[in-house]
């Protein structure tokens, strides 16, 4: 056989079709490698930099859990001071008084159960979530009351 009439052949033209494949499926296989290194590697610096650029944990991500290395801009921990109508007076675990709106959206809730701005008091011990404003106050969306001493609410059992 000659090397003309192989060239021309059908055999030679699916070997061809069978090495196309080949090559386009290594490639995109070799694509998927190439973004998972660099998503992986990602991930690995992201681990690595969070403190610096979240203000979390000094010592990393997955090393320190107690909680008192992280800032808390968009929310705080603390104890009411005081109640002024919509507003709350939180002394934070720094001995700073933040100053946390409330309206009618934001979520009050004790355990498993809402309750209502005239239900907290001060010396309550609560989380707060929300939305830095630039005044410096906080915008609460949720606030958990950690107090589960006291009497009984509204709205449900005493715990």
């Amino acid at each position: 056989m000659s090397f003309k009439v192989f060239i021309e052949s059908k055999r030679f033209k699916q070997i061809l079709k069978v090495i196309g494949v080949a090559v386009v499926v290594l490639t995109v296989f070799q694509l998927g490698v190439f973004v998972g290194f660099r998503k992986a590697g990602f991930s690995y610096r992201w681990g690595d930099n969070y403190h610096r650029m979240f203000g979390g944990p000094r010592g990393g991500l997955f090393s320190n859990f107690a909680g008192r290395d992280f800032f808390s801009g968009h929310g705080t921990v603390g104890s009411i001071v005081r109640i002024d109508g919509q507003s709350l007076v939180i002394k934070g675990r720094d001995s700073v008084e933040k100053i946390v709106g409330v309206d009618s959206t934001t979520t009050i809730r004790k355990a498993r159960f809402e309750v209502s701005l005239a239900d907290l008091k001060p010396g309550d011990e609560v989380v707060i979530v929300g939305t830095p404003k630039d005044d410096g106050s906080i915008e609460a969306k949720v606030i958990r009351l950690f107090n589960f001493a006291g009497p009984p609410t509204s709205t449900g059992p005493r715990f």
